[in-house]
This record gives C-alpha cells, sequence and structure tokens, in this order.
C-alpha cells in the first residue's frame, strides 16, 4: 500500500508546501494593510469591501500609498514602465473578491489543508475545466420511487489547474467489454471498428478518451444536457442542484462541446436541445465553440399542451424547447430534406383523364364533376346535399391521392423561372388550349397550358412512416412530435427527461445515412442509441448514472431483441444487431460513490480515512495538516463535509489511465488489459 511520504505528497520539504506558505503570507498581509486604514473597518474589526471597492475605482490616493508601502503587496500590484508606476486595479479587485480573502469556515479549512491554490500562485490565471463528480450534474440518481424523486444529493464541482488536467484527460482503461446479440452476450477482448458502443463512466473523461480512436468520424451528435437550476421556475420533476450556477453550467458545457466538435468529421453537426432556461447562454456558448458562421437552425419542438392545472399558471404557457444545430463547417454540410404529412389541398382539384395519351389529346375535368358522374349523380350539388361536404371532401382527397400522378392544379410561372419554362409560358398564351412540354435533363418535365404551369400532386405525395400521405418540406417549428403517450416506448422511464424516438428518428435523417457514426454524451434511458441503432447507423452513447432496469442498456437489449415501440414500425424494425457495452476503469471511483451516498459524518469520515490509507488524496494536500484538523473539519456543516472530501480525493486516481494499463496493483483483469489495448490500436 502506499504511503502519504512515498507517494510524492506535500511535506514541509515539499515547494508546493512553500508556494502555498507565500500566498498565505500575502493574502495575511494585505488584510493587515488594508485594516490599517479605519475607513475600510467596522466597529467589529471587519474590512468593508463595498468601501474598498469603492476606493479603488477612485483610484484613491491614501489606499495606493498604503500598498505601495509594503514591499510584498507592491510586486503584486504594481509594474514599472518606462520609470512610471502603473497600479493594477483589476488585478488587485480580483483578489479582494476572491474566496481566499477573508474566507469563510469551510474556506479556510480549504487553504489550510492546501485546497484552495491548486498548486499554483493565487494570482496565476490559467485556463479551467469544469467537473461534476462522481455522477452525472443532477440530483436524482433514477431511483423509481417518490422518495427518490424528492432527495437532494451534493453537487460536487471543481476547477482544475492545466497541469491537472492534462492528467486528468488521458485516455483512460476500460472493464467488462460485453457484446450484446440477440443470441446473447459475451465477455470480449478485442475491439471491432464496427462495434456500436455503450460506455458507462464520467461523459468528459469518456469523450477525452474517444478522441484517441473516433477524432474526425462523428457526423451526427444529439445531446439533451442538464439544464441549469433557475429556482424561480422550478417544477416538480427532475430537477438539478441549485448549486449548479450558471457560470458552472457554461463552464461544464463548454468543456464537454470543445471534445465534441473534434469528433465531428467535417460535413457533421451537433444538436443540443435546451428549455428557456439555458437557450440564450448556450446559443452564445456554442457560437463560441463552433463558430458564428456555422449555425445552422433552431428549431422549436412543442413538448406539451395546455391542461389540467398547469395552464392556469400565471402569464403565456410555456409549452417549448429548442434544439440548436451546429455544423463543424456549414459549407460542407449536406442536409438530407424532411417531410411531414399534410392536409390535401384542395387547389389540386384537376384530373386529366387520360394521363396516358399525348398531353394535346388530354380530357380535363374537375375531381368534384368526375366523382359526381361516377357515383350516379347527376350534379356536384345534389352530391354534397346527400352525402354531405365534409364526406364529399374526403372523397375528393382520398381520390386524388390515390391519382396523384393525374391530378394537378395551376400555378403561376414568374420571371424567376428558367428561361425555357418563361418563353414557354409566353408561347402559350397565344396557344389557346394546347399544352406545351418541356422536358429538361435531371429535372421533372414542365407542362404549360395558357401562361400557368400543370402541377401535379404527384410532386407533394411521398411515403412516410410507410404510408403514402401528401407532404410539405419539415419547417423549424416541430409539433407532430408528441410527448405525451412515449412512456411505454423503449420499456424504461425517466420522468422530465425522456425523448420521443421520432424526434431522434428526424434529427438522425436529417443529417446521416445508413452506417454513418452518431453519438450522445448525455445517453440518459438510451432513446438515441435506440433509434440509431434502429435505423441502421453505428453508434456511441456515454452514461454514468444508473437507472436500474430503465438503463439504455436495458433497453438497448430490447432494441436487438425486436423492440416493437417508438419508431420501430416506420423504420421496419424486426430486431438484430449488436452493441458493445463498456465500463470506464474505475480506480477509487467507488469511494466517490461511498461519499455520495453518506448521511452521517461518520460515513463521511470513514471515506477520507480509506481514501487515505489507499493513498487517493490529492499530492497538494498536506498530512500534518490533515490530522492537526479534525476538529475543525467536524465544525463544517455536513454538505461542506462531502465537499471538502470530494475535493480531497485526486480525480486523476479515480479512473485508470491506459497508460498503466498493466499495472498489476491496479487489478485489471487480463481481459480488460486486452481490450483497452486492442481499443487504441487504431485498426493498426
Amino acid at each position: 500500500m502506499r504511503s502519504l511520504q512515498t507517494d510524492g505528497r506535500a511535506t514541509n520539504n515539499n515547494p508546493n508546501y512553500e508556494g502555498r506558505g507565500r500566498t498565505l503570507k500575502f493574502l495575511q498581509e494585505l488584510e493587515t494593510i488594508l485594516k490599517s486604514d479605519e475607513r475600510f473597518v467596522t466597529q467589529e474589526g471587519q474590512l468593508l469591501k463595498p468601501r474598498i471597492q469603492d476606493a479603488v475605482s477612485q483610484l484613491d490616493s491614501q489606499l495606493i500609498r498604503l500598498l505601495m508601502a509594503s514591499s510584498v503587496l507592491k510586486g503584486h500590484f504594481f509594474k514599472d514602465v518606462d520609470g512610471i508606476t502603473i497600479f493594477d486595479q483589476e488585478k488587485f479587485m480580483w483578489v479582494v473578491n476572491s474566496k481566499e480573502f477573508l474566507p469563510d469556515s469551510y474556506t479556510s479549512y480549504r487553504n489550510k489543508i492546501g485546497l484552495s491554490v491548486n498548486d499554483h500562485d493565487l494570482l496565476t490565471s490559467s485556463t479551467e475545466v469544469s467537473l461534476v463528480w462522481p455522477y452525472k450534474d443532477c440530483v436524482l440518481e433514477g431511483g423509481q420511487d417518490k422518495e427518490d424523486e424528492k432527495r437532494d444529493e451534493i453537487f460536487y464541482n471543481e476547477t482544475l489547474a492545466p497541469d491537472e488536467i492534462g492528467r486528468l484527460l488521458a485516455p483512460k482503461a476500460f472493464s467488462n467489454a460485453t457484446r450484446y446479440t440477440a443470441e446473447g452476450e459475451e465477455h470480449v477482448t478485442e475491439f471491432d471498428e464496427h462495434d456500436n458502443l455503450l460506455i458507462k463512466g464520467n461523459n468528459l473523461l469518456a469523450l477525452s478518451s474517444l478522441l484517441e480512436r473516433y477524432e474526425g468520424q462523428v457526423k451526427c451528435i444529439y445531446i439533451d444536457p442538464p439544464y441549469y437550476f433557475n429556482a424561480a421556475r422550478a417544477e416538480d420533476t427532475f430537477a438539478y442542484n441549485s448549486k449548479f450556477k450558471k457560470s458552472t453550467w457554461l463552464t461544464f458545457m463548454e468543456n464537454r462541446l470543445q471534445l465534441a466538435r473534434r469528433l465531428l468529421t467535417p460535413d457533421g453537426a451537433i444538436f443540443v436541445q435546451i428549455s428557456d432556461d439555458g437557450v440564450a447562454e448556450l446559443h452564445l456558448l456554442l457560437k463560441e465553440v463552433f463558430g458564428e458562421e456555422n449555425f445552422l437552425n433552431k428549431i422549436t419542438v412543442r413538448t406539451k399542451s395546455p391542461s389540467g392545472f398547469a395552464s392556469v399558471n400565471a402569464g403565456v404557457f410555456e409549452t417549448a424547447e429548442y434544439v440548436l444545430a451546429f455544423g463543424k463547417d456549414k459549407r460542407q454540410w449536406r442536409y438530407n430534406t424532411q417531410y411531414v404529412a399534410t392536409e390535401w389541398d384542395n387547389n389540386y382539384k384537376y384530373y386529366v383523364t387520360n394521363k396516358g395519351e399525348a398531353p394535346d389529346e388530354w380530357r380535363i375535368v374537375s375531381i368534384y364533376d368526375y366523382l359526381a358522374e361516377q357515383n350516379g349523380f347527376s350534379s356536384v350539388v345534389k352530391m354534397r346535399g346527400q352525402l354531405g361536404k365534409a364526406a364529399v371532401e374526403e372523397m375528393a382527397a382520398e381520390f386524388a391521392l390515390q391519382h396523384n400522378d393525374s391530378v394537378f392544379r395551376y400555378t403561376a410561372i414568374s420571371d424567376k423561372a428558367g428561361a425555357q419554362v418563361v418563353a414557354a409560358r409566353d408561347a402559350s398564351r397565344q396557344a389557346g388550349e394546347n399544352i406545351i412540354v418541356i422536358e429538361r435533363e435531371n429535372q421533372y418535365t414542365v407542362y404549360v397550358n395558357n401562361g400557368q404551369e400543370l402541377a401535379f400532386y404527384s410532386k407533394k405525395v411521398r411515403k412516410i412512416d410507410n404510408e403514402l400521405v401528401p407532404s410539405m418540406q419539415v419547417t423549424n417549428i416541430w409539433s407532430d412530435t408528441p410527448y405525451e403517450g412515449i412512456a411505454a416506448e423503449g420499456g424504461v422511464t425517466l420522468k422530465g427527461g425522456k425523448k420521443p424516438e421520432k424526434i431522434l428518428q428526424r434529427i438522425i435523417a436529417l443529417n446521416t445515412n445508413p452506417g454513418d457514426l452518431v453519438l450522445d454524451y448525455h445517453l440518459g434511458s438510451g432513446t438515441t442509441a435506440a433509434v440509431a441503432h434502429k435505423m441502421g447507423r453505428r453508434y456511441i452513447g456515454i452514461e454514468q448514472l444508473d437507472y436500474g432496469n430503465n438503463s439504455p442498456l436495458v433497453r438497448l437489449r430490447k432494441v436487438i431483441h425486436g423492440d416493437k415501440s417508438g419508431v420501430s414500425k416506420s423504420v421496419g424494425w424486426n430486431g438484430g444487431g449488436s452493441f458493445v457495452y463498456v465500463e470506464l476503469a474505475e480506480q477509487g471511483e467507488q469511494l466517490m460513490s461511498e461519499l455520495r451516498n453518506a448521511t452521517t459524518t461518520d460515513e463521511v469520515q470513514l471515506v477520507l480515512d480509506r481514501a487515505t490509507e489507499r493513498g487517493l488524496l490529492r499530492p497538494s494536500v498536506l498530512p500534518d495538516e490533515l490530522a492537526t484538523s479534525a476538529s475543525e473539519f467536524a465544525e463544517l456543516s455536513f454538505d461542506d463535509q462531502k465537499m471538502t472530501v470530494a475535493e480531497l480525493v485526486d480525480k486523476n486516481r479515480l479512473y485508470v489511465n491506459a497508460a498503466e494499463v498493466e499495472d498489476a496493483d491496479l487489478g485489471l483483469s487480463e481481459a480488460d488489459v486486452a481490450f483497452t489495448k486492442s481499443f487504441y490500436q487504431k485498426g493498426e
């Protein structure tokens, strides 16, 4: 077992310790200097930050003289430019407003044991990465009873320094690789590049690991990420922890979006679904990551209808979510045009009774007159009088659908039409009843009569969901992908977070072709993977939460056995195919799971003790300080204790790096080692 001393952890001889000492001395000096000015001090001896801020904004000469009188502070807040001393207001206020300056008991404890400064000088700016650990990003594990739905859990978020990020995002090892087919399951040691993948583990680490093999290969990414919590708009549903603040949420999203962009093919695209809370911020973030010029669409999706008590809330009833779409390179992106079923347009009311003959011989009649004659009525009026207007309209719509290549409407021809068509338009006005025919290479044939085009109904009729229907192009408002009645889709449930298979079917269809690769790294109950499988696309799904009987693993097993729900009928799905389930190989992540489930101070302390014994604490932690600070730790609130222990654990030790896969002390099986090596061989 590794000891704290031999594992390189900080001691009084460690440079990290000296760096923290200098930082703390600097902060103490700043506090002493500021308190020497009675303007900034309360009667109780506490500093007044607002007055300090006002003084800085006014470049108060007395304050500046105090700061310059201290050699320690002068070196931090002033610089010489051609013999002129310049005061850095921004840096000064950053320090005064930081949590490290005048901290509460929680921050004081973190400072003392060596967490707050992250092994870096306090004033050094750095690239940040936001982690949500050890589970995804919400307050629920996905339990199935009412108590679970209301149970709060601690939200762990950390900001890491660049050197920590590099170690953290190194490719990770895999364990428990299992291939599932309709015939059964088998443990596998060889990765096949055509395998569909279901990965259980932290999505940030999984994405960074996928880069090794899949960078530039994913055609379509869809995610339904966690929405940051807005207390004013909270609903009794799958809520997210209120500690998930907007700035943290945006950092969380950006870290993953940057990796996701690298995974996309040059002609690929990402689709992100979001509610009103966060849509504006997310849109700006996506513009920053993917480029403003690569914006494709903002799609509005109807998610519910006003009914019952929900419709009496103040203000306009909210019924929509949004899908923001960005291409990696819009110039290369290609849209597979999508259509939606529509009603019969009764302007298509003319019928060519002898379409098979030459156009000059065509006999053109009204559909209504033709139907009246065929059904033994002397006139349309009598037919409507006896059958009713609605019945006649339904009869005409069905007739037009069945004879769509012979039913047409007259449409105007604009001057912007092709030169040949415009010339035919003008000529036809002098040709009486004669029909001018224009045959064009690789385009439909145009028929012109009396200055108008005969637009045949067949151009509007398509097979949608295996049914021949009149259609129109899909717009950016989707009201035909209902959320009602989707509870049984896939045989799994996910309260407040499940998406209809039809939405994913449309997104995947408009952006991919069979065999293309689809990714969802907030997989939830597995809708994206299930639909991609049924549509003949390859896919990768990443999920960290364990939903038990409602997990994506359960759902995908039902898919390969012929699941009949969702889009199965419309795509003709009867089962088959396979996928490989893998887990990111854990080293200390189980400790974080135990921490998450801890309900008493003693249980939290036990996790801390185990992490210490197993050498899983961060290198910056001072073991002596940790041991002598037990009383201060006990004074923290229960939530602060859990958050502190979460920060103490070295995140680089929670999962096994692929480079260390053969380290016998890490306990990976021979099969795990073989699969990991096979995965990172990149097909060589």
